[in-house]
């Protein structure tokens, strides 16, 4: 449970994406004495896309991998983690770039490496360092200065050389990660409340004018009394403020779930604002918090870190749905017919990268994840259809088959985002 919370649930400042070409690059820095004349970056296809087109906290407004490399080579500190950029100012954004506009941040995309993998080269006076990341957005896999091992591990987060939590529940089932919700403890509790504060922080920071596209902004201001308006259309605003937010580049963090702040967003705000709206107590609240991040990690595991398909809906979403169907009943089935419901509804969403628009496809997971959760109650299961299967471990294997699959529509997406550079 403590290792689940610690990997798979922790603050995040900015996509994920482009902080995970930041810390590389700041750990990397971090080997070499002075300033740092260069960088050259290699990117997996997914950090890529991800990356290209989103807004990075702290630098007014800027976007993509590049603008994420330079402000770490001037302000990142790797100790930070998934906050690497927190330090950043306005001194800071000039220098970037100036380094930009000089040509020293080079990008390169391998296409042949799809999930999270980057390995950033610094250089100065001579020196060269190097740092890669690998399967998790902070798990630090190598670094080399001139040459010489400083530090290595195996490709996985975990602890002592044990499974990642990630890994470790790629291999169990449905019934046996639930089962963890009976081992969270008053500290772990209190830590996913904590989530709920900073999420809804951002969302209300997203609703004031010129934040990221507005679409939050305006389902709220399309209604004479908001207040008025359904806790579906609720939910659904709230998601898609905070997504405007994050994606907007506003320097606040957000509690990430499964590696990914918009995953968090869907994950941790449905579930609050339902807890809210119905009365429920504070203890129940976080534990229907606990589920829908243990499901988010589930259908996470299976399909991979990074897909082709949209994870802050139909993955969060499946959480979310969970979350909530569990709040209503106290039981694991039907929170796996909600995971079902969703599964089924927004597979085919895609992922073009992460960007301003984003706050659509979160919204849209928020709202759909309600509505799953209260079909499911309502004793509504799907049965074998399309790629929903008799229990949720087969449909869960259905939906990462169908993941796996896209190796063609990632590649034409690829093809028109690097098309603009």
């Amino acid at each position: 449970m403590k290792q689940f919370l610690k990997e798979e649930v922790k603050p995040a400042l900015g996509c994920t994406e482009p902080v995970a070409v930041a810390l590389a690059v700041a750990r990397a820095r971090e080997e070499l004495e002075g300033k740092p004349e260069r960088a050259e970056i290699l990117l997996s296809s997914n950090i890529f896309k991800n990356g290209a087109s989103v807004g990075i906290p702290g630098s007014g407004g800027l976007k993509g991998n590049e603008v994420a490399a330079a402000l770490s080579l001037v302000s990142g500190r790797s100790e930070y983690g998934l906050e690497v950029l927190k330090d950043c100012g306005p001194d800071d954004v000039e220098a970037a770039m100036t380094l930009l506009k000089a040509g020293a941040v080079r990008l390169s995309v391998d296409r042949g490496i799809s999930g999270v993998f980057v390995k950033a080269n610094v250089m100065n006076g001579g020196h060269t360092a190097s740092c890669t990341i690998e399967k998790n957005h902070s798990n630090i896999t190598e670094v080399i200065r001139d040459g010489t091992i400083i530090s290595t591990s195996a490709s996985s987060n975990g602890v002592n050389g044990t499974l990642s939590a990630a890994e470790a529940i790629s291999l169990m089932t449905w019934e046996e990660v639930m089962g963890y919700l009976d081992e969270a403890d008053e500290d772990d509790l209190a830590f996913l409340l904590e989530g709920v504060k900073m999420n809804l922080a951002i969302a209300k920071k997203g609703f004031e004018d010129g934040v990221g596209l507005g679409a939050g902004r305006m389902i709220r201001d399309s209604f004479d009394d908001f207040e008025s308006a359904d806790l579906g259309t609720k939910i659904k605003t709230w998601c898609a403020a905070a997504s405007d937010a994050r994606m907007g580049g506003v320097p606040m963090p957000v509690m990430s779930s499964a590696g990914s702040g918009n995953h968090g967003i869907t994950a941790v705000l449905p579930v609050a604002l339902f807890a809210e709206a119905k009365g429920m107590s504070d203890e129940k609240k976080a534990r229907g918090l606990l589920v829908s991040h243990l499901a988010t990690a589930y259908v996470k595991s299976r399909t991979g870190r990074l897909s082709s398909t949209c994870g802050c809906a139909f993955a969060a979403g499946a959480g979310a749905a969970a979350g909530m169907a569990w709040l209503l009943s106290e039981r694991i089935d039907k929170a796996g017919a909600a995971v079902g419901i969703v599964v089924s509804n927004l597979l085919g969403m895609l992922c073009d990268g992460a960007k301003e628009s984003c706050a659509f496809k979160v919204g849209t997971g928020a709202m759909e994840a309600y509505h799953a959760a209260l079909m499911a109650d309502g004793g509504i299961e799907l049965g074998t259809q399309g790629v929903v299967g008799s229990t949720v471990d087969e449909t869960i294997d259905n939906a990462a088959r169908v993941a796996s699959s896209m190796g063609a529509i990632e590649q034409t997406l690829l093809d028109i985002v690097d098309g603009r550079k």
